[in-house]
């Protein structure tokens, strides 16, 4: 399994961990009202707010908690005023590292974010040094178990998917984020259960680390995903299966 690919399963399970604790909430509530801000609270012709609400949704995020986050977008509620932002930078061993911020002062968050890149032998670059190594893809994962290849192609492909891959035992699709809805909703009625369904950045190669570097790289990935005003993390990284457990088990 891909670096890219299996971070996405770590971080997955995690996510679950943090909705209950309310974390995961607080980052969508964010996404949800600078949606809103910028694009209106009408979620049928907002396509950035319907993916939000949608993700939120699947985050089994309570109704009225999204509501009040449009409110906030739209002013009819007095909420923080974010300004989004993108940090760019290298992790242990030059690995490509590609965050997306919502903040109410960016001069502190970058001396933070700065801070802990410095403390995980990495560094914040400028702006441009990594965006192009990643591409902005719509992705889902899917039980082996739950479909066959054919089946999951003839599905996807009439919605706008443009690959499939096996993995493990998941299949792997990626799309445009311009279709990222249709394909949704393609699985959804042919009854197709996605274990993940996100927008996200995949890199066009990916860097191996291992040992101290490896581990030195995983603990800034989840210390940047815990920091408040990082909506997300993305990495090129290669990590293998020793060193991911290595980690897990300290």
């Amino acid at each position: 399994m891909s670096g890219h690919s299996k971070w996405h399963s770590i971080r997955h399970k995690k996510a679950a961990v943090d909705a209950k604790r309310g974390k995961i909430f607080t980052k969508m509530i964010k996404e949800i009202s600078v949606a809103t801000r910028i694009g209106g609270g009408d979620v049928d012709s907002n396509p950035r707010l319907r993916t939000a609400v949608t993700l939120a949704k699947d985050q089994n995020m309570p109704q009225e908690n999204i509501k009040r986050a449009i409110l906030k977008g739209t002013g009819d509620l007095p909420g923080q005023n974010y300004e989004e932002t993108s940090y760019e930078g290298y992790g242990p061993g030059g690995v490509a590292v590609y965050m997306e911020v919502l903040t109410d002062n960016k001069n502190r968050t970058v001396a933070e974010i700065r801070h802990l890149f410095s403390k995980y032998n990495g560094n914040l670059g400028e702006n441009g040094s990594v965006a192009w190594i990643f591409d902005k893809k719509g992705y889902f994962s899917i039980s082996g178990e739950a479909v066959t290849e054919e089946e999951l192609f003839d599905v996807v492909a009439e919605a706008g998917a443009e690959d499939i891959q096996l993995e493990g035992n998941s299949f792997l699709v990626y799309c445009e984020p311009e279709v990222f809805e249709d394909v949704k909703e393609a699985l959804a009625v042919a009854s197709i259960k996605s274990e993940e369904a996100v927008i996200t950045m995949v890199p066009q190669n990916e860097v191996r680390v291992e040992g101290k570097q490896a581990y030195q790289m995983l603990t800034l990935m989840e210390i940047l995903e815990d920091h408040e005003d990082v909506q997300n993390v993305y990495a090129n990284f290669d990590i293998n299966e020793a060193d991911y457990e290595a980690h897990a088990s300290s």
